[in-house]
């Protein structure tokens, strides 16, 4: 096993960093929200670039925030980055990719098709699996001759289910179309999709040729995200993806004993990797220490897998005082509590904390004297993890995709099947094993929930942004769709989910984030997303604050100037109500420890 050391800021790593000696052609970062993916994907492919190869940078996350990192504008084509000779970066932008899909599956339909026929399919190929496939056929293309003429091709994930989700994709629709060339589906006409098969196939040999492909695993020195990461790697051994490295980020050490703060932080980190998977302590493994920079900009990244000395960095004093005017989560689960019932969405970037809060939340209701019910739309879910017991009052469930398919599927044959013969019953069942019927049940699960609103609280635990945003616009498309059949007929008396997420009284958008540059902006950019469609954030939480926990460790010391900016920048009007948790140095998991978040002060 080779590592790097995982030194305070002051100390110099002892070996370089595994990955990027003798580095495939293909490098697939992946991992749990807020681990640092971007940053080390963006960090590797920048070194890469400055040792004189040609390196380009792609981005399958919708909710990408390489352009801030960068400096450079995301375009769904490789774009040269300014200082960097030698890199390009691109994104897939998941609505491009859908409409470039359609477009080719239209004109595969041949001059023949009437309009009738090429509205039919381009309405078939306007949900969101569409979009999905069209993101990995992009990145599928990559993998192959489309991007021949790069040394190196580095992949920044989506956080891992979504990610899991993709790469699952190739076998699902290779499986679903083996001997199948009549009919339709959400992705266009089954002879058409058979273009797509080799191309599937070709992407997923590259993937798991170890000659070509490393997967890094990135994580943080902490339990749920070393647990995702086992339980990732368990799945990319299942697609045959087995050459695995472990990277752990942000790995700190105190420089001051005498700090309780700085010291839980550190024991809290070493007792994860102390406890890891042996699965996980059998991968070749790589130890990125904390920096005290922000990795925006072409110096820092250039910094952070660097064993040079860190760049310098000024450190002003900041106190914590200087947040005492943020009310705690305890406030916000009051303000909730002043309602008989409603509907409570936490959304936010991967890895801000979303589960912590909204299991928080759920309990400071319940300790108010409301009935709960906590569930979750987010592929990685645990839930029953951060928990760890029941409460009276407080249901838990999960939105299981699988689940929910098959309950979609035996809702559909037994509403269909009586009028059919045997062979038009077998027809409907394959057609319902298409892995679009996922999408279709999700949302009827997410509607479903929605509406328990009515009578009850409702706190629902979101997927990461992107993929939350795939669901939403799944709601808006079926809003738009019951809009045009009820046109006429009793129009005003339909309530579908979109019009409850718009309603403020009904539903209350929590977003969290965490006191850094990065989680911030894109929790701004998400709060525009929510307000095109007419659905206003209530209130925003910064999670982990240090600042609030008070430290005088010069390490972390050097990061509360940037934590303070982020604070200000909040204040100033992005946030209309803003709650923090301080950094805690007993982990809020169990339902003694989330339930002291939000112990009522009255």
């Amino acid at each position: 096993m080779d590592t790097t050391a995982s030194g305070s800021e002051n100390s110099q790593c002892d070996s370089p960093i595994g990955f990027l000696v003798k580095p495939t052609r293909h490098l697939f970062f992946t991992g749990k929200g807020g681990v640092g993916k971007t940053s080390l994907s963006t960090a590797t492919a920048l070194t890469l670039a400055d040792a004189g190869q040609k390196v380009l940078l792609v981005s399958t996350d919708a909710a990408s925030n390489l352009d801030e990192m960068l400096g450079v504008a995301l375009r769904n084509r490789p774009t040269p980055v300014p200082g960097a000779p030698g890199l390009w970066v691109l994104n897939i932008d998941p609505d491009n990719a859908a409409e470039a899909y359609r477009q080719r599956v239209v004109a595969q339909m041949g001059a023949a098709a009437s309009e009738t026929e090429r509205a039919t399919v381009r309405e078939q190929l306007s949900g969101a699996c569409t979009t999905e496939i069209a993101s990995f056929d992009e990145f599928a293309s990559l993998l192959s001759d489309d991007a021949e003429h790069f040394d190196h091709i580095v992949f920044d994930t989506a956080p891992t289910g979504h990610t899991l989700r993709l790469l699952s994709l190739p076998k699902a629709w290779s499986g679903f179309l083996a001997g199948n060339d009549r009919g339709a589906s959400c992705l266009g006409p089954h002879s058409g999709l058979k273009i797509q098969e080799e191309r599937f196939k070709a992407a997923l040999q590259a993937l798991s040729d170890p000659a070509l492909t490393t997967v890094v695993l990135v994580t943080r020195a902490d339990k749920g995200a070393i647990t995702e990461a086992a339980r990732t790697s368990e799945e990319l051994h299942a697609l045959g993806l087995n050459n695995q490295r472990l990277a752990i980020n942000g790995v700190f050490h105190a420089s001051d004993r005498s700090d309780a703060v700085a010291c839980a932080i550190e024991d809290l980190g070493q007792l994860a990797l102390n406890e890891m998977p042996q699965s996980l302590k059998r991968l070749p493994q790589d130890q990125v220490p904390l920096r005290a920079f922000d990795t925006v900009g072409l110096p820092a990244l250039r910094a952070l897998l660097s064993s040079a000395a860190p760049i310098a960095t000024a450190v002003p004093s900041v106190s914590a005082s200087q947040i005492s005017f943020v009310q705690g989560l305890a406030a916000l689960a009051d303000e909730l509590a002043t309602a008989d019932h409603g509907l409570i969405m936490v959304m936010g970037k991967g890895g801000v904390g979303k589960t912590t809060v909204a299991a928080a939340l759920a309990l400071g209701l319940v300790q108010r004297g409301k009935t709960v019910h906590l569930s979750t739309t987010d592929p990685a879910a645990h839930l029953a993890v951060t928990l760890e017991g029941e409460v009276p009052g407080l249901r838990v469930s999960r939105i299981d995709p699988q689940v929910e398919t098959q309950r979609y599927i035996d809702k559909i044959m037994a509403a269909k099947s009586p009028g059919l013969d045997a062979q038009e019953q077998a027809l409907l069942l394959e057609d319902l094993h298409s892995p679009c019927t996922e999408e279709v049940a999700v949302f009827h699960a997410f509607s479903r929930i929605v509406s328990e609103g009515r009578s009850a609280f409702v706190v629902l635990d979101t997927a990461p942004t992107g993929h939350s945003m795939l669901l939403m616009d799944a709601t808006g498309a079926y809003h738009r769709q019951m809009v045009r059949e009820f046109e006429g007929h009793g129009a005003g008396r339909m309530v579908t989910p979109l019009m409850r997420l718009q309603d403020a009284a009904y539903t209350k958008i929590i977003l969290v984030t965490l006191p850094e540059v990065t989680p911030v902006s894109q929790a701004a950019a998400l709060q525009e997303d929510l307000r095109r469609a007419n659905v206003e954030p209530y209130a925003w939480v910064l999670n982990k604050s240090v600042l609030a926990a008070g430290t005088h460790d010069p390490l972390l010391a050097a990061r509360l100037v940037s934590e303070h900016k982020q604070i200000e920048r909040l204040s100033a009007g992005l946030a209309q109500r803003l709650f923090t948790l301080p950094w805690l140095t007993v982990p809020p998991i169990g339902l003694v420890e989330l339930s002291k978040l939000v112990l009522t002060a009255i």
